[in-house]
This record gives structure tokens, C-alpha cells and sequence, in this order.
């Protein structure tokens, strides 16, 4: 039994059936998650933003949980993923939208506000900041660089998928662990993978972290077992086709108000890359709000954290959807 008695339905959106947990009546939220994870990754904000009244709106993405799944790799391109949020606002009976995403769903969150301000006045990302377009495809530049043990030229290939689905509860745990905060630094999530030991490593016991339960992990996992991980890969498998499809926002920035929030521990913004881009993220999103890093949290914020996430959400929907309603 789901909690808070969430309401589910199927919703026809841009050619694909899109499952949605909803909650709350008032102005619409929007909630995209990232990988690997479903719609159940918010269920924390959900409930705090229906009580705050929002009417929150949380999918699963394109590829992901009970959403279809396209056969054809390229049907998952940042195009399609922000074509299937326009097109959920309008299934839903809106105009507009508050679109907030973590981890993948970020970037669909960022291009949603590019793209679409009309139908996205404001947005919140978690973990991942808005980045410059490259001047070169970034997975050709990875390989030029050397760097094909980088994880997203892994997730290129059939082996990941394997890796991951050959035993989803222990591949969701460990994926949980190793990118929690307070994970001790030698089980913490690496950007580069040795391909004999593959991307989790050795089977073993994985400790949950103190804000998941066994019947939390068994969601995702019951879900993962059914439709496997293909899906989720195959956003990765889009990212040079991405930098070409945004070839005319090239030098775009993203004006509408923003919010960015991530545990000062994430991987993704303490590496090189991530700090430069958190640092360079106001030239190209210059009426950020705010960055509000939340020490000690890692890569699962809005889990690790429900709280400090929900009261900013809560304050940032209220100053800048209700007023632009």
C-alpha cells in the first residue's frame, strides 16, 4: 500500500503512456527524477507540497517504472523528455508550471525553462547545475581526453545494463549508499569505473543509509526487476546527440527565477567539472535565486534531506509560481 493515498493514473503524453502519482490541488508542481530512481524518489515533497497547496505531480520518466519505454535509443533525447513535460501540463489541464529535477531530471528541468518559459516560469534543479553548451560533443571530448573509464562511456554499453540488472535490490542499495553523505569516503561513489569490478564493485552487505526502509528499497527494486535498466541508460546513450539537438540555444541563457539545492558531499558539484560548473552557473542562469548547499548531504537530497528541501521548495513555489499564476 502506497502511502498518503497518493492518486495514480496513466496519462497519454507526446506518443508514450506516462504513469503519475499526484497529490494536492492548487497550482502545479512538477517533479522530475533522475537515475535510477521512479516517481517514489519525491515522495517526501509530495506530501509537504500538498500540504503547502500545490498540486505536486511527480512521474515516471520516460523509460522509467510503469512509463513507456521506446525500443529506438534515440527516443530519449533532452527534446523528447522536455516534449513529455509541455505536453503532461497540458494533459493535466494547465498553462504552466513549476518544474523542478534532480540528477537527470535536472537537465530536463534546465532545458524545460530554455525552451518552454512560457509553460515554465520558474525552476529548481537538485544536484546538477546548468552548464555552458560545449564547443564539442562531450562523449567524443571524454575519449579524445583518455578518460574511457569515465562512467558515462560505460553506460554506453550492454555490460552496465547487465551489471545492474543481474540483482536490482543490490544494485539500488549500493547505488544509495555510495552517493549518501555520510558514507565513509572509501565506499563513496567514483565518476570512473575499473571495468573487471564493474561500476558497483564486489557483491557484498550494503548498509541502507537512516533515511531509507527495506519496504523503500523493495519500490524501486520491485519495479527495476519488472522493466529492467535499459531505459534509464538510454538517456546517457543521448548525450552527444543532446549537444546536437541544443546546437540553437547555443550561447542561450535561462532567465525565468531559479533555485539550485545539493549536499555540499555530492559527487557530482565536488569533483573539478562539478565546482567549475556550480561556479560558472549564474552567467548562464543569471537570476538564480539561490544555491543552497546543505552540508553533509549527498547525492539523494531531496531523501536525504525532505525537510530543508520541502521548506525551500514550499518558499521558492510560493514567491515565484503563485506570483506568476
Amino acid at each position: 500500500m502506497m502511502p498518503f493515498e497518493f492518486r495514480f493514473r496513466t496519462v497519454a503524453v507526446n506518443g508514450i503512456e506516462m504513469n503519475v502519482a499526484e497529490y494536492g490541488h492548487g497550482p502545479l508542481v512538477l517533479l522530475c527524477h533522475g537515475w535510477p530512481e521512479l516517481w517514489y524518489s519525491w515522495r517526501h515533497q509530495l506530501v509537504a507540497l500538498a500540504a503547502a497547496g500545490f498540486r505536486a505531480v511527480a512521474p515516471d520518466m520516460r523509460g522509467f517504472g510503469r512509463t513507456s519505454a521506446p525500443d529506438d535509443v534515440a527516443a530519449y533525447t533532452i527534446l523528447h523528455n522536455v516534449g513529455d513535460m509541455v505536453g503532461l501540463v497540458d494533459a493535466l489541464g494547465e498553462k504552466r508550471a513549476l518544474i523542478v529535477g534532480h540528477d537527470w531530471g535536472a537537465p530536463v528541468a534546465w532545458h524545460a525553462a530554455l525552451m518552454r518559459p512560457d509553460v515554465f516560469p520558474a525552476v529548481v534543479a537538485m544536484s546538477v547545475p546548468h552548464r555552458r553548451r560545449g564547443a564539442l560533443p562531450p562523449l567524443d571530448t571524454l575519449r579524445k581526453a583518455g578518460k574511457a573509464d569515465y562512467y558515462y562511456l560505460y553506460f554506453q554499453e550492454q555490460a552496465a545494463e547487465d551489471e545492474f540488472a543481474r540483482d536490482p535490490a543490490f544494485t539500488l542499495r549500493c547505488l544509495f549508499h555510495i552517493g549518501f553523505g555520510e558514507t565513509p569516503r572509501a565506499e563513496k561513489m567514483s565518476l570512473y569505473v575499473d571495468r573487471q569490478k564493474g561500476f558497483l564493485g564486489p557483491a557484498r552487505d550494503i548498509p541502507l543509509p537512516p533515511w531509507l526502509t527495506e519496504s523503500d528499497i523493495a519500490v524501486f527494486a520491485d519495479e527495476y526487476r519488472r522493466s529492467g535498466f535499459r531505459g534509464g541508460l538510454n538517456w546517457y546513450r543521448n548525450i552527444d546527440r543532446n549537444w546536437a539537438l541544443t546546437a540553437p540555444w547555443h550561447g542561450a541563457k535561462i532567465r525565468q527565477p531559479a533555485l539550485f539545492i545539493a549536499g555540499t558531499n555530492d559527487a557530482v558539484i565536488t569533483g573539478s567539472m562539478g565546482q567549475r560548473a556550480l561556479d560558472e552557473m549564474g552567467d548562464v542562469v543569471p537570476n538564480l535565486q539561490g544555491k543552497l548547499l546543505l552540508e553533509g548531504a549527498g547525492h539523494w537530497v531531496q531523501q536525504e534531506r525532505p525537510d530543508a528541501v520541502n521548506d525551500a521548495l514550499i518558499e521558492f513555489a510560493r514567491a515565484h509560481l503563485v506570483s506568476a499564476a
